[in-house]
């Protein structure tokens, strides 16, 4: 009895049936009648079970596929929710074309983007980041280097991880000159659609592991590879599904408590529901670094942040444009522009703390309490979210410098990745 208990399967029965209850709610039509409280808890646990399900997925495709492919995959699915909230603001924005909802639906669609952006870089990367430094501690993994007797404040990454940083970097470089038009055109589009489908050719060209892993990717890769294959497909099919089916109710149920909580519905878009729609990321990431896959997690979340940093902004134009019958820029306020750039120069910060392939405590803390300066009042203007953007460079360009030493191994690594034959 004990020894089936702990097979697999048991494992993956037990996560699945964590989504089982939101889906049957949501079935029999009686979620519009449960305590907002209730549809939040619910929908939150089935979110937790789907992440599960699709870091299993990735971690079984890693045999068959090249393992940053895998995780691309994972990044894409874990913020499918933040697509589609997005695309419902530029989908309104064309509707409405020339009304003030219009404008107000294209100013919230670019909000909800920046917002989640920096939420994954400020929140993810640095609650990641020191979780996997109090993990490496606490087992005492060898990422961790020991300094005179005493572990270090820092956790080493892999510079496999090479060629998500120079693609961030160059969408994160053009991105600071999307503001100067006032809009999101087909030229941006074209431009960060066409480098993460650059990104995609790139990192398929790289080799498979045959890395062992315990537990239930473990098992399902001792399969055929037909029937491995099969199941990866509808584990990462079944994710989607339950996330996308549950993170909207959750990020509703987050912006209803908004207002009794004395927030703004224009807060509520930017912040909460982007929180609650990178939440299956966050989850899937912090399983990664739990079992001593540090490298990996951030690889996931640079990813992550690459693909709604290129493949989120260029579709929202396209979007927009169907919405409105024909072709169209989606403008946004001056306000908005500022919200870009400091996006931007924080992205530019946060890829300069990774050159060296390290992340330490100090700089972790810079990240999450730099994130959390920005909610102070004169931050919230056009004129102080041009200041912070200008800090956010000043730092960056001072870390580059500082690391000049490290910038040609990452494009070293990075091309020699991109020379291996597929």
């Amino acid at each position: 009895m004990t020894r089936r208990l702990r097979h697999p399967l048991v494992a993956f029965a037990a996560v699945i049936a964590l989504t089982i209850p939101w889906l049957l709610l949501r079935g029999l039509g009686v979620v519009p009648r449960l305590p907002v409280s209730a549809v939040i808890l619910v929908s939150g646990v089935a979110v937790i079970g789907a992440a599960f399900v699709l870091t299993w997925a990735a971690e079984t495709a890693e045999v068959d596929v090249p393992r940053s492919f895998a995780l691309a995959v994972l990044a894409i699915i874990a913020v499918a929710p933040e697509y589609a909230v997005d695309a419902l603001y530029a989908w309104e924005a064309g509707a409405f074309a020339g009304l003030p909802r219009g404008v107000e639906a294209a100013n919230l669609a670019v909000a909800n983007m920046t917002g989640a952006n920096r939420i994954l870089v400020g929140l993810g990367w640095s609650i990641i980041a020191l979780y996997a430094i109090y993990c490496a501690r606490t087992t005492n993994d060898e990422a961790v280097a020991r300094r005179d007797g005493f572990l270090a404040d820092s956790v080493q990454l892999e510079p496999r991880i090479s060629v998500e940083i120079l693609f961030l970097t160059a969408a994160t470089v053009y991105a600071l000159f999307i503001p100067f038009l006032g809009g999101i055109d087909a030229l941006d589009a074209i431009i960060l659609v066409g480098l993460y489908a650059a990104y995609i050719v790139v990192i398929l060209r790289g080799e498979t592991t045959h890395e062992p892993q315990l537990g239930v990717p473990g098992y399902l890769q001792t399969q055929s590879r037909r029937r491995r294959i099969g199941a990866v497909l509808v584990m990462f099919t079944y994710s989607l599904f339950v996330i996308l089916y549950a993170v909207k109710p959750f990020a509703n149920g987050l912006e209803t408590l908004g207002p009794r909580l004395g927030l703004s519905s224009f807060f509520m878009i930017q912040w909460v529901a982007p929180f609650a729609s990178e939440s299956p990321e966050f989850i899937a990431t912090a399983y990664l670094v739990r079992k001593l896959r540090t490298t990996s997690a951030f690889n996931a979340l640079i990813s992550s942040k690459l693909n709604q940093w290129t493949l989120l902004i260029g579709t929202l134009v396209v979007v927009y444009s169907l919405s409105l019958g024909q072709y169209g820029v989606l403008q946004f306020s001056q306000k908005q522009a500022g919200e870009i750039w400091l996006t931007a120069a924080q992205s530019f910060f946060a890829v300069t703390l990774l050159v060296n392939f390290e992340i330490s405590i100090r700089e972790a803390v810079a990240l999450l309490g730099l994130f959390a300066l920005q909610f102070l009042p004169f931050f919230q203007t056009f004129d102080g979210l041009m200041l912070f953007s200008g800090l956010y460079l000043v730092l960056g360009v001072a870390l580059l410098v500082w690391r000049r030493d490290d910038i040609p191994t990452v494009f070293a690594r990075a091309r020699e990745h991109a020379s291996k034959q597929p």
